[in-house]
């Protein structure tokens, strides 16, 4: 009876480690909502990484995360560096490209709770009177990332974050 117990964990394990072989080599999770604002209005406040404070999800998940700016006030080169509880770890952040606008590029840099690089995009798409915002990140997918996501999605795990931060996005930009 143990052995049938402990040759059925066994393959249990190898089926779970080969499942996780064969999930994609890269992932990508992406949320969009419209804003009652201009482009250029809702474009400003991503351009400018002083101005996250007000929206992003996990300033709100750490209010005394330590912060550090470096480069030009916004646009190519501004970059943002946190380090924070475990809901947000250790990183650094770096507008590559601003096309305004459209289209704001970055780069992004886990430190912890893992190491991560992975990259960003903010798009803006006019509506007549409104903006549809997508937010994307998409990244590696290395074997470490596609066991976890055996379990959990990289959509389920920040997805959510996504959402809530083009919430407060929304908020801020259609009352300014």
């Amino acid at each position: 009876m143990i052995k049938r117990v402990a040759i059925f964990l066994v393959l249990a394990v190898l089926g779970i480690l080969v499942f996780a072989a064969t999930k994609p080599d890269t992932f990508r999770v992406q949320r969009s909502m419209t804003v009652n604002a201009s482009p250029d209005k809702v474009f400003a406040l991503v351009n400018d990484l002083h101005r996250w404070e007000a929206w992003s999800p996990w300033d709100k998940m750490d209010p005394a995360m330590k912060k550090s700016y470096s480069g030009p006030e916004s646009g190519p080169g501004a970059a943002y560096e946190w380090d924070g509880n475990e809901n947000v770890g250790k990183g650094k952040l770096e507008i590559t490209k601003a096309d305004i606008p459209n289209e704001i590029q970055m780069r992004l840099h886990f430190i912890q709770p893992f190491e991560a690089n992975n990259d960003v995009d903010f798009t803006f798409e006019p509506r007549g009177e409104s903006t549809e915002v997508t937010w994307g990140m998409q990244g590696p997918n290395p074997y470490f990332s596609k066991l976890m996501q055996v379990f959990l999605s990289m959509d389920s795990m920040i997805g959510k974050d996504f959402e809530s931060g083009l919430t407060n996005l929304k908020n801020i930009a259609e009352k300014e």
